[in-house]
Formats: structure tokens, C-alpha cells, sequence
């Protein structure tokens, strides 16, 4: 192990006003660093002063399009899939030297209290354009005032519970690798099933989003991943029409649709030179973020009893909600 940490473990930049703040929150081990209960919901120390600065500072403007996830649900493809097809005139799909070929959908779409709002900066938007293509993690309850009354649109991707672990267990062990003791299966399972993990419990998070959607189905959309890798061609055309910007007969004919879905495909993205070699300022190597994206990788590692446990808690905590998860 690695005597000095990169920046995204490190936690020494904190205001004054946070510190104040944590001494009053509850807190519990995490997934990479210890998690804090903000506002009923579970975030790092790094990201809580992200989280507060958006609060503070964010004002949202009716044109802005804002993708939402609990993490490790499918936020790079959706979105480079976002980006593509927002952009698809100022850059053309068939273009060579399309932004999605050679930036991380990371870069080219930034979380607002991980990326934009980090260690409470304050920023300027004024070299954004319009929509202005934006992503978080937040729950909805706790989403800047701005966002929840202006017209701005929020594209929300669920995935299911055990996938979406874990994504999560081998993504938070892939950024502790080499400089801190990674975490087991078994430990982690069990901090999930309490409802700890970043940004959860991850059923607060979807069912909260869940029932905004079917009360403004015009603000927000509600995506499944299994869905999108199921029906991409049905999904992407209903993202488009949710969005504004439906694909015309003649982008259909040409291949317009059918060419954002190969170039925003997993396995293209992982394989990109910058997605390969590339990594954020904070240290985190951009190819953490693709692993496999395959619907079904929990069975290579769920128990029977993993399976029961997590089972009657998603049954009770979604019964009558309408909402049913596909897990293959």
C-alpha cells in the first residue's frame, strides 16, 4: 500500500462551517471513507460540502436537463446516450472528432456536487451553453429549491438492487486498492441492507423519484438500465421525445439512431484511448468507471441467503408502489 493518498481519498479540505456541521450527524463506516446522514441520506465528508454549496449556490434555469442516479446505476453511458443525442447537431454523430471520442461523458456531462461544487467552490456558468447538460446523486427531497420549481427536466436511471451492489462493492474496492485495505463482500452487504451506501438507502432514493415521476411525468422521466440494454433503439427515441428533440423520419432512415447506440455502447466507450489511460484531477482512473454493464452479474456472487435477505426488504419497501425490478 501507497504511504500518500490520491486526493480523492483525502478529506483535510473542509470549511469550518462542515466541521460544525459533522459533529452533529450521524456517521457510520463507508463503502471508500466514512459516510454522514445529511438531510436522511448518506454521504462523505468530500461530497457533503459539494452537496451544500450546490444547495446554496445553484440556480437552475428551465432549459437545463439534469440526469439523476443512485451510484453505480448507469450513469457514464446514459450519459454519453444524454450528451449524443442533446448535441446531435452542434456535433454531428458521424463526425471524427466527436466529443464522446475523445472526453470522458463524465467531463462532458459533470456532477454537480462531486465535479462542479467540490470542496464548495463556487462556479461560473457562463461558459456553459444551452441546455446545459448537467448530472447528481442527490435525493430529490434535498435537490436545490431551484431545480424542484423551475422547469428544468430530470432524467432519472434506476437499476436494480443487486446489480447496482455490486457495481458498488467492486467500484468502491477499486478505488482503495493499493492505498487502503479493501472491503468484503459480507461487510458491505450488510451496511446496504441497513440502508448505508452513498446517497442511499437506495430505496428512499428510488421510490422518492419514483413517485415524482408519476406525479410530473413532464419534469421527470423515469428510465430502468435493464430496459436500455433490453429495448435501446425504444428507450433512446423516448428519452428524445421526453427531451424535446425527437429523431425525425430522415435521421431514422440514415442511421442516426442506430450510430448513437454503437458509439455510446459499453464496450466502445471502455475501449476509447482516453476511457483506457485517462483520469480525473482528483485521481480516480477513468477505466473504474467501466467494468462490465451486463444485466445478472450478482449471481457470480450472491448467496441464496443474500438473495432472501435483500429480497424482503425491496418487497416491503416497494409493495404497492408499482415499481418491479428485472434481475435478468
Amino acid at each position: 500500500m501507497t504511504t500518500s493518498l490520491p486526493e480523492y481519498l483525502e478529506e483535510d479540505n473542509l470549511s469550518e462551517e462542515c466541521r460544525k456541521l459533522l459533529s452533529t450527524l450521524p456517521k457510520e463506516k463507508g463503502w471508500v471513507r466514512s459516510v454522514y446522514n445529511y438531510q436522511g441520506f448518506w454521504t462523505s465528508l468530500k461530497f457533503l460540502q459539494g452537496v451544500i454549496a450546490c444547495q446554496q449556490q445553484f440556480q437552475a434555469q428551465d432549459s437545463d436537463i439534469i440526469l439523476v442516479t443512485t451510484p453505480k446505476s448507469g450513469s457514464t453511458w446514459l450519459k454519453s446516450l444524454l450528451f449524443a443525442l442533446v448535441n446531435r447537431v452542434k456535433h454531428p454523430i458521424f463526425e471524427p472528432n466527436h466529443p464522446l471520442l475523445v472526453e470522458n461523458p463524465h467531463v462532458l456531462v459533470p456532477f454537480l456536487e462531486h465535479t462542479l461544487y467540490i470542496d464548495g467552490r463556487v462556479i461560473d456558468f457562463s461558459t456553459f451553453t444551452s441546455p446545459r447538460l448537467l448530472a447528481t446523486h442527490v435525493p430529490f427531497a434535498s435537490l436545490p429549491k431551484s431545480v424542484q420549481d423551475s422547469k428544468t427536466k430530470l432524467v432519472y436511471l434506476c437499476r436494480n438492487p443487486r446489480d447496482t451492489f455490486i457495481s458498488m462493492w467492486h467500484f468502491a474496492n477499486n478505488l482503495l486498492l493499493h492505498h487502503k485495505d479493501t472491503n468484503s463482500i459480507e461487510e458491505m452487504f450488510d451496511l446496504f441492507c441497513k440502508g448505508v451506501s452513498l446517497y442511499g438507502p437506495f430505496w428512499n432514493h428510488v421510490l422518492d423519484y419514483w413517485k415524482q415521476s408519476l406525479e410530473n411525468p413532464n419534469k421527470i422521466l423515469f428510465l430502468m438500465y435493464e430496459e436500455i440494454k433490453k429495448k435501446p433503439k425504444i428507450q433512446l427515441k423516448r428519452l428524445a421525445e421526453f427531451l424535446e428533440c425527437p429523431f425525425s423520419i430522415e435521421e431514422e432512415n440514415s442511421g442516426v439512431v442506430d450510430e448513437i447506440l454503437k458509439m455510446c455502447s459499453f464496450e466502445n466507450l471502455r475501449n476509447l484511448e482516453v476511457n483506457t489511460n485517462g483520469k480525473f484531477s482528483t485521481g480516480e482512473p477513468y477505466k473504474v468507471f467501466f467494468r462490465r454493464g451486463e444485466i445478472g452479474d450478482w449471481k457470480n456472487y450472491f448467496t441464496i441467503e443474500m438473495i432472501d435477505k435483500l429480497n424482503h426488504i425491496i418487497d416491503e419497501k416497494f409493495q404497492g408502489s408499482g415499481l418491479k425490478f428485472s434481475y435478468v
